[in-house]
């Protein structure tokens, strides 16, 4: 197939050269220059995926118009933040029912909605997928073996999609429930900034445990107040996702939680990352939503009040441990 894929960060430049090496046309479009230019000289992106080969037929560019030329198919990296006005600016490039996936995890934070929420309100015209789970792209570019859910409402087009991004070391899931794979996808991100905070004081395995069986319990009540299926946070976009994102350190998220726990302040963290950390802003979005759909999210809360600076470290981890007790 022919395909676009807008966003040349770790991610985006991972799944486009697996892609190319599975035999497809891929065009990345990337806004940065130097990118563009080393991927397209010298196979590699340095900024993004330093040491790491890319396939030696993909392509990058500056130029949407490129980018899309006879685009069978979209697949979306952009940052949740920027979703909107990329998506706004190349409305007319996507055709009616044309296939979009979404690699992005997320919520809006001016609205509080998943990226196929986004999708939905700036492209009705498109059919929409999301791809999720367990998945450091670094890892995925060496070409590692990593299982991903792919979730699409329409059954037949999500086994479709399912084989376009199949192969001997990249296994993909469908699954109906488009809600659940990007809620699990999204909250995980938040849970990893409280394990990285819990692992930079040094609380041990114990704690990190309980936060991340706790933040299952969490991203499922959110969820399931949502309309999405329980049992997808089971699986890879939920307990998969969010078990890699809470212990490995490829995780940013979790690199936010480790050097918060060192003292340092989140403006400078954030200054001193070459990419996002999307758990920061979804972490107000989501504390906003539960506050709208009246569902518990201490951890959430707790996180956020800590990345305002309404907290230290030390205070939220008591805050946490202090709750009125409860049955399980």
């Amino acid at each position: 197939m022919k395909i676009a894929v807008l966003g040349g960060g770790s991610w985006g430049t991972a799944l486009s050269s697996m892609l190319s090496g599975k035999g497809h046309q891929v065009v990345v479009y990337s806004r940065e220059a130097d990118s563009v230019r080393e991927i397209n000289a010298q196979k590699t992106n340095s900024r993004y995926l330093p040491g790491v080969p890319l396939h030696k037929n993909l392509k990058a560019t500056l130029d949407y118009a490129e980018a899309f030329c006879e685009a069978e198919l979209c697949l979306l990296t952009i940052p949740c933040q920027g979703m909107r006005e990329a998506l706004r600016i190349n409305a007319d490039r996507f055709w009616p029912g044309m296939p979009v996936v979404c690699a992005s995890k997320g919520l809006e934070l001016s609205s509080h909605k998943t990226m196929s929420g986004v999708v939905r309100e700036e492209l009705p015209q498109v059919r929409y997928a999301i791809i999720s789970g367990p998945s450091f792209a670094r890892e995925v570019a060496q070409g590692m073996p990593t299982a991903v859910v792919l979730g699409c409402a329409e059954k037949a087009l999500g086994e479709e999609l399912r084989d376009v991004f199949s192969g001997e070391n990249f296994r993909v899931y469908s699954s109906v429930d488009v809600l659940g794979v990007e809620i699990g996808g999204s909250i995980k991100n938040v849970i990893a900034i409280a394990a990285g905070v819990s692992d930079g004081l040094g609380f041990g395995y114990n704690a990190r445990a309980a936060l991340i069986t706790r933040g299952l319990a969490e991203l499922s009540r959110l969820g399931a107040a949502l309309g999405a299926n329980p049992t997808t946070f089971m699986g890879l976009s939920g307990m998969g996702d969010l078990v890699l994102t809470c212990t490995g350190d490829l995780s940013r998220n979790r690199q936010v939680g480790l050097a918060l726990a060192e003292g340092k302040a989140l403006d400078r963290i954030t200054a001193e990352m070459h990419m996002v950390a999307e758990g920061v802003k979804t972490t107000e979005a989501a504390v906003a939503l539960g506050y709208e759909l009246g569902v518990d999210l201490p951890i959430a809360v707790t996180v956020n009040a800590l990345l305002r600076g309404e907290l230290n470290p030390m205070d939220a981890v008591k805050l946490l441990m202090t709750r009125s007790l409860k049955d399980e």
